[in-house]
């Protein structure tokens, strides 16, 4: 049987208007990764940097 993998839900958060727009699993097994992703933001209408947001 194969063992469950160490994943967490977090949130994108945008770094301009500060909105959580997405939700993505990440792999925690060597720590939390710093992600910067270019995601469309709905509030500003554009593409924005998203880093991840814990909750």
């Amino acid at each position: 049987m194969a063992k469950a993998a160490k994943r967490e839900y977090v949130w994108l958060q945008c770094k301009e208007c500060s909105s959580l727009n997405y939700r993505t699993s990440v792999n925690v097994l060597g720590g939390t990764p710093k992600i910067e992703l270019s995601k469309f933001c709905k509030g500003q209408r554009k593409r924005t940097i998203h880093k991840i947001k814990r909750k």
